[in-house]
């Protein structure tokens, strides 16, 4: 899907997410934590779980006339309970299903991140069996359901010596193993598998985030009891095989495969399963995208600092021991895998030696995009700001996945389009506001939390308030700094923003420079040997 095609069709899902966004604050949207929502979601299911397994009776009558006892007479911990269980299921396909859209949607699924989208796809069908596995536990007119769908699903497969539809012929020819098998199955089987794959799922991913915040860990919970407490899960009446259900509530989540096979057949269904999961495993090289050059890491400036490693959002860097020329090991160096870079350029911003501040080769780094350099970066800033003649100046960041700079064209204001804003490193922002260059520095990009690299806007914060490597240095004004996350659809607002930003300059007395100040920032440059670059 093309760029222009996939923007419009994220448009309705991002403007959904900008009113949660609005109404909770940024950094406690849900949309930006929908995996771990789904794991949080996860560990509700098996303490809900868990409680209803200590009252349940693993044999044909027991199993219905447990879950009924639990839901009836107990209604006030284990019908909460249980109903608790069977939402929070559901909303766990609901979680994983926009979190599927929203990866597909942002591009977020291609290239080095192909991993994590691949060991998805698993995941999807561990979820769905673990639901059809304990609606089968139920044993109600529904699960009979299931469970004769299922069989003739699996008979259609040639691989089982007798026919497990017969198993469901009569009431007396169902057996208690059965029961045994579908718990063991619904409470231990699957879910070690389960679990094994959201491992290998963020194994590729450095510091994933497998715990939203607690106001929203709150939140989901009120919710789902809310919801239980309303509308409380029932049961259908006890299964009796030799009757046929003509009513049944299914859950579309978990159950939709049913009615198409009862309208097609097992064999359709089994290839449309097929070919989805194929489709949707292969998305990721449909078409093949064209890779973007990897970081390439100069070794002549190199000092082994650990920065960019330990900046990289996906591993991509490692550090090596440098051996030099008399076979002698000196320091540690940074080595890229181009196969897991993901070119944003993030460890330009972390490295200390990216800085115009030294005496020999001022723009030379130890580490660089090929296709958007640390000298291709200060050109493209000291050409936009040479246009820029109204005071205030402003120079505004932006990344290629937020708010499009060039629409935040205004009077005085220079504005550069980074891969991504974890790109800038700090001693650029010291250095545009030197020697009256700009009057201040506007940085925007992702929304906070919610950076198409994962940790490109959070990294700029820490950098500028001093708490990581390489720091902003404090005796940089941060009155001339201002940083404003936001949603592709806040151009307007980021506008109103860089307007009032620019009158606090003015009201400070920024944004005038006098001709003595303008002499010297000329005089200046000229003895830099002109743009520095």
């Amino acid at each position: 899907m093309s760029n222009p095609l996939r923007n419009l069709a994220y448009r309705p899902l991002r403007r959904v997410e900008d009113w949660y966004g609005y109404a909770f604050g940024q950094d406690q949207n849900p949309f930006t934590y929908l995996g771990a929502i789904t794991i949080y979601l996860f560990w509700i299911i098996l303490v809900s779980g868990l409680y209803l397994f200590i009252f349940f009776e693993m044999n044909v009558t027991g199993a219905y006339h447990s879950v009924e006892w639990l839901t009836h007479e107990q209604w006030y911990l284990g019908g909460v309970m249980r109903s608790l269980h069977r939402y929070a299921s559901d909303a766990a396909v609901v979680a994983i299903l926009l979190h599927v859209a929203r990866e597909f949607l942002r591009n977020r699924y291609r290239g080095p991140r192909w991993y994590s989208w691949f060991t998805g796809v698993p995941l999807l069908w561990m979820l769905t069996l673990l639901g059809i596995t304990g609606y089968w536990l139920v044993w109600d007119e529904l699960a009979q359901y299931i469970a004769i769908g299922s069989a003739e699903l699996l008979d259609a497969i040639p691989i089982f010596t007798d026919p497990m539809a017969r198993n469901f012929l009569t009431n007396e020819a169902l057996s208690d193993r059965f029961f045994t098998l579908m718990a063991f199955l619904h409470l231990l089987g699957i879910p070690i598998f389960l679990i094994l794959g959201i491992w290998f799922h963020v194994l590729r991913v450095v510091n994933p985030k497998i715990n939203p915040p607690r106001s929203v860990m709150a939140g989901t919970l009120i919710a789902l009891l809310a919801l239980s407490l309303v509308k409380p899960a029932v049961s259908h009446e006890f299964a009796d095989l030799g009757m046929v259900p003509t009513r049944l509530n299914l859950d579309w989540f978990y159950l939709a495969i049913y009615p198409v096979m009862d309208l097609t057949s097992p064999q359709f269904v089994w290839g449309l399963l097929a070919v989805g999961t194929v489709l949707l495993a292969a998305l990721p090289w449909l078409p093949p995208e064209k890779k973007q050059p990897a970081a390439e890491v100069h070794l002549s400036q190199c000092s082994g600092c650990t920065f960019c490693a330990l900046d990289c959002p996906y591993g991509a860097i490692t550090l090596v021991d440098h051996i030099s020329e008399d076979k002698k090991r000196s320091h540690k160096e940074a080595v890229v895998d181009p196969s897991m870079c993901v070119s944003c350029g993030i460890c330009t911003g972390s490295c200390p030696q990216a800085t115009p501040f030294r005496k020999h080769d001022p723009l030379a780094t130890a580490i660089d995009l090929p296709q958007f350099s640390l000298r291709h970066l200060y050109a493209t800033v000291e050409d936009n700001l040479s246009k820029a003649e109204e005071r205030p100046r402003i120079v505004v960041y932006g990344c290629d996945h937020g708010v499009a700079v060039e629409t935040l064209d205004m009077p005085g204001v220079a504005t550069v389009s980074l891969p991504c804003t974890g790109l800038l490193p700090p001693s650029t922002i010291e250095y545009n506001l030197r020697e009256e260059r700009a009057d201040g520095v506007f940085i925007t990009g992702c929304c906070s939390g919610d950076c198409q690299y994962r940790t490109g806007n959070t990294l700029v914060e820490e950098r500028i308030e001093g708490k990581r490597e390489p720091r902003l240095r404090a005796r940089v004004d941060r009155s001339r700094i201002r940083v404003r996350w936001a949603s592709v659809n806040e151009a307007r607002t980021l506008r109103s923003e860089i307007q009032a930003f620019a009158n606090d300059l003015k009201a400070s007395s920024v944004g005038g420079p006098s001709d003595d100040a303008q002499s010297k920032q000329a005089t200046g440059r000229q003895a830099a040997g002109g743009d520095h670059v």
